[in-house]
C-alpha cells in the first residue's frame, strides 16, 4: 500500500492532476453520478490496496450497481471481489 501525503498528486491521478486532499474533498462534496464516476475512476486506476485510502469497502459494495458502468476493464474484478466479500459477510 502506498502511503500518500495530502499535498501530493497520486500516481493514479495522471489524467486529472488532483492532490490527495482534492480527491478526498471532491468525494465528500459530490453526490450522485458525479460521485459514482469519481469512485469508479479511483477503483479503475489505483492499485487495489490504495483504493481503501479513499473509499471504504462498504461504500464500494453499496454503490457497485452505480459505479459498475464506469469501471471499464476492472468491472469483472470489482464485481468478483465485492460479491465475494458480501457472501462472506464482510460488507
Amino acid at each position: 500500500m502506498t502511503k500518500f501525503r495530502d499535498d501530493e498528486i497520486p500516481y493514479f491521478s495522471w489524467d486529472r492532476l488532483l492532490t490527495v486532499r482534492e480527491i478526498k474533498g471532491q468525494l465528500r462534496a459530490s453526490s450522485g453520478l458525479e460521485r459514482m464516476r469519481l469512485a469508479a475512476w479511483i477503483m479503475r486506476e489505483a492499485a487495489f490496496a490504495d483504493v481503501w485510502q479513499f473509499l471504504t469497502p462498504q461504500e464500494a459494495w453499496s454503490h457497485l450497481a452505480e459505479t459498475e458502468p464506469f469501471l471499464g476493464r476492472r468491472r469483472a474484478f470489482w464485481k468478483y471481489i465485492l460479491n465475494t466479500w458480501h457472501e462472506l459477510g464482510r460488507v
